[in-house]
């Protein structure tokens, strides 16, 4: 089980995404007014606090939303999850949809450390059901996916 210790959205893309105390989860599109969400298979951006922990244990300035994630979770390890596993958060329900990313342009972050853990730890997921999350969530594994 996990519990969610961030929730982060944007206005426009191109900027960091800032911590929200609870946010909504729309059907087949993400977090309302988050810039990402749309109809598309990256609808929610996810990263595990203990893969962000590491990174700022290498002197990392890092605050939540800096790596364009929509929700940090503690007690979850994304990246070895499949693709197609679904995450429940009260009555919203996610299914993983792609591990890691290919960045096309260097971030801040990347600038600074010389690298960025979204294109390996982060992943994503659609929205199968909506609904709203708060900070100190459940987050747990509902299925398991079985592709990788």
């Amino acid at each position: 089980m996990g519990k969610i210790v961030a929730i982060c959205t944007s206005e426009r893309k191109g900027t960091a995404k800032r911590p929200v105390e609870s946010g909504l989860l729309v059907e087949n599109h993400g977090f309302e007014n988050d810039a990402h969400a749309g109809g598309w298979h990256r609808q929610v951006s996810l990263l595990a606090l203990e893969r962000i922990e590491e990174f700022r244990s290498r002197g990392a300035i890092a605050p939540f939303g800096c790596f364009g994630e929509n929700l940090v979770a503690r007690g979850i390890d994304f990246s070895s999850l499949p693709i197609g596993t679904r995450l429940a958060c009260g009555d919203a329900l996610l299914e993983l949809t792609q591990i890691g990313k290919e960045c096309h342009t260097r971030c801040q972050i990347f600038e600074t450390m010389g690298e960025c853990i979204m294109p390996t730890q982060g992943v994503f997921a659609r929205v199968l059901r909506g609904g709203r999350v708060r900070e100190g969530d459940d987050l747990n594994i509902a299925a398991a996916g079985t592709t990788q």
